[in-house]
């Protein structure tokens, strides 16, 4: 299903159908708790970014996954900067927007950004 079917509803809600919004730094710690069962994906998007708008809709347009194959976070980071700034932290990861990270077993196991962000290099990761 491509993003144009849905959006009016994710231009409402910023948010794709089966995606869950992190906005709690708790979260972190249930999501690396959770990654140990199955792989999770954090999508870093900056809502004043064209170029994260562009990541945001390609990741919209190309979504196949099932909802037994991972759990999906999508991050304002404009409004939740801090969680960005713990997630940069405790991951070791430089910050970047916009920026997808899979976590596996409590760790990064692949990051990207900008450009390279796409449905193709999260399935080759997984």
């Amino acid at each position: 299903m491509g993003y144009l079917e849905n959006f009016n509803q994710a231009q409402k809600s910023e948010v794709f159908e089966g995606w869950k919004v992190l906005q709690d730094e708790q979260q972190l710690e249930e999501i690396l708790e959770a990654s140990k069962q199955k792989p999770i994906v954090i999508f870093k998007h900056s809502t004043r970014c064209g170029t994260s708008e562009r990541a945001k809709y390609t990741l919209m347009d190309n979504w196949d996954f099932a909802g037994h194959e991972l759990d999906f976070y999508y991050l304002d980071l404009l409004k939740f900067r801090t969680i960005s700034n713990r997630i940069a932290t405790d991951y070791n990861i430089t910050h970047q927007s916009p920026q997808v990270l899979l976590v596996k077993d409590g760790k990064v196991a692949f990051h990207t950004s900008h450009h390279r962000i796409s449905i193709t290099g999260l399935r080759e990761n997984l």
